[in-house]
Order: C-alpha cells, then structure tokens, then sequence
C-alpha cells in the first residue's frame, strides 16, 4: 500500500492520520509540490487531478482523502471509524462533507491570512479580507460545540469525521480563532491531538511549518 503525501498538506495529514489510527503503516512517497512534481506525468498517470493524497493499494487508485478513509476504515472494520450501520454512517458522512463545505474553508482561510500568509511570502496580514469567514468560524463552532455536548466524539464513537474535523484546527490558537469560548470543542479537539493516529501523522507538519517560521501553538 502506497500513500503519495505531502508534509503540509492537511488532505494529506487527514490519511496519514486515519492509516495509522488503524494500524496500517503504508509506504509514504512524498510529493514536492513546491518544485511542480505533482504536475509531472508519471504523477498525473497516477492521480489527473494532481493533488495529494493519493492510495494506491494492489491495483486499486483512490484519491481524495475523505474517499481515502472511508476505504481505509472499511478495510479494518473491527475499529468501528465507519461502521456497516447506515445510521451511523451518515451522521459521520453528514460531519465529513459539513467540514469539507463548510467550517474547512472558512478556518483555513482565516488562519492563512492570519498566520501563514506572512510565512509563504505573500504579504502582509489584512483582516478586511475575513470578516465573512470570522463570522461563520464563529457560527459553526457554536454548531460543533452544540453537536459535542455530552459526547466524546462527533458521531458518538470515534471516527474519521472527527479526523476530518481535525484537519483544520491545527492553528486555531495562533489565528486566534476562539476555540477556547467553546469548551466542548476545546475538549474534543484536544482528546483527538492525543491519539496515538494524530501523534504520527502530524510530525512531519509540524517540522514543515517550524522550517517556514509559521508557529504551530
């Protein structure tokens, strides 16, 4: 089993993170996107749309990483990330698109503008550009916090929504995006960062952004 990643990816980090949550330990070949490896066509014959991640396991090429781990969690069922029951499934379904629509793109434009864009080279911060997005990081994580009352974990049971989710609250305290005014949320994210899965997968981002002079805390 093959998973093409790259270390600043939070796509990539949501696969790595779920493969090794369920003890699989696929070969990683990382992908420079920075010097257009991903636009070469040996990449491209792999995955056309010249993203990351991409698995490769036998015959079989996924990608897109939420696909990525359904398939993955399907492959050690007795984990329970995304169970057989039709019930369960969309309500982790229903978290897993709600991040990728929604709470993800506005979180991460925040912290880009926030945070990394000073550190890519792209200029100065300019809070004018958010406004909209601070609002609706605002609004969702009151949704997630009501959502989290009484549980451990988004879906009730650990799953890949809650890895997910995950993926784009990596910088949350240094965009200052109030996570702290949500104490389930607080909770939760914290409980995740300290499974064994999320332990491994996030070293090699952490290095990255270190490297970038980008603060990770």
């Amino acid at each position: 089993m093959k998973l093409y990643n790259s270390p600043g990816s939070p796509n990539a980090l949501r696969s790595r993170a779920v493969a090794y949550e369920l003890g699989l330990d696929p070969e990683i070949i990382n992908v420079n996107i920075g010097n257009g490896e991903n636009r070469k066509p040996e990449y491209l014959a792999v995955n056309p749309t010249g993203r990351v991640p991409t698995l490769v396991d036998g015959d079989l090429v996924v990608w897109e990483s939420r696909a990525i781990n359904a398939y993955l969690a399907a492959k050690v069922p007795q984990r329970g990330l995304y169970p057989n029951d039709l019930a369960k499934r969309a309500m982790i379904d229903q978290w897993v698109f709600w991040q990728a629509i929604h709470l993800g793109p506005a979180m991460q434009r925040v912290q880009f503008e926030r945070v990394q864009k000073k550190g890519f080279g792209r200029g100065e911060p300019d809070e004018s550009t958010i406004v909209g997005e601070v609002k609706t990081v605002a609004n969702d994580l009151g949704i997630l916090d009501a959502a989290l009352a009484g549980k451990l974990w988004v879906a009730s049971d650990l799953s890949i929504a809650d890895f997910a989710l995950a993926t784009t609250f990596m910088l949350r305290k240094s965009a200052q995006q109030g996570v702290e005014n949500f104490p389930n949320v607080a909770a939760w994210i914290e409980r995740l960062e300290a499974t064994s899965g999320w332990q491994k997968a996030i070293a090699p981002w952490k290095e990255l952004m270190v490297a970038r002079g980008i603060p990770t805390s």
